[in-house]
């Protein structure tokens, strides 16, 4: 896998956490929004966090939709997994949450699961011109195709 590819995956990490971890702050600002009073949801939009939040999470997305092109999404999925340890770090750290010992058991697990899933391929090569013959179906399934004559 070439750095570049690294770097995508890395932005996919960064971008997902500190989207999500700026719009946790922002909504915290905002405060309670109901999905019956979609106005509220206006009003977050303009709080900065939560704009600045958008705007890693859109980073993110491009960055997922170009891993998604050169690898499966059984391994940029859990390649990306990390992020998880990177929202822990910003949560506590930055946004003085609390965090239990068994969630960060749970973020561990996570981690050695990134190392196992990395190991491997990142891309399923599919032989599409491979040895397996080409089925016939028949045009009338009631009655018996006609042999090729020719071979």
């Amino acid at each position: 896998m070439t750095f570049r590819r690294y770097l995508i995956l890395g932005a996919v990490m960064v971008g997902a956490s500190v989207g999500d971890t700026f719009l946790s702050k922002g909504m915290k600002q905002v405060g309670p929004v109901s999905l019956h009073h979609l106005a509220g949801l206006l009003i977050a939009l303009k709080n900065p966090w939560v704009l600045s939040g958008i705007v890693f999470l859109i980073l993110f997305f491009a960055s997922y939709l170009t891993a998604l092109s050169w690898a499966d999404l059984t391994f940029v999925l859990p390649a990306t997994g990390f992020g998880y340890v990177i929202i822990a770090l910003l949560s506590k750290f930055w946004l003085q949450e609390t965090i239990s010992p068994g969630r960060w058991f749970g973020i561990a697990l996570i981690t050695l699961g990134v190392g196992f899933v990395t190991r491997g391929p990142s891309y399923t090569n599919h032989n599409h011109h491979g040895s397996e013959e080409a089925v016939t179906v028949p045009a009338n399934p009631g009655k018996p195709a006609k042999e090729d004559q020719s071979a």
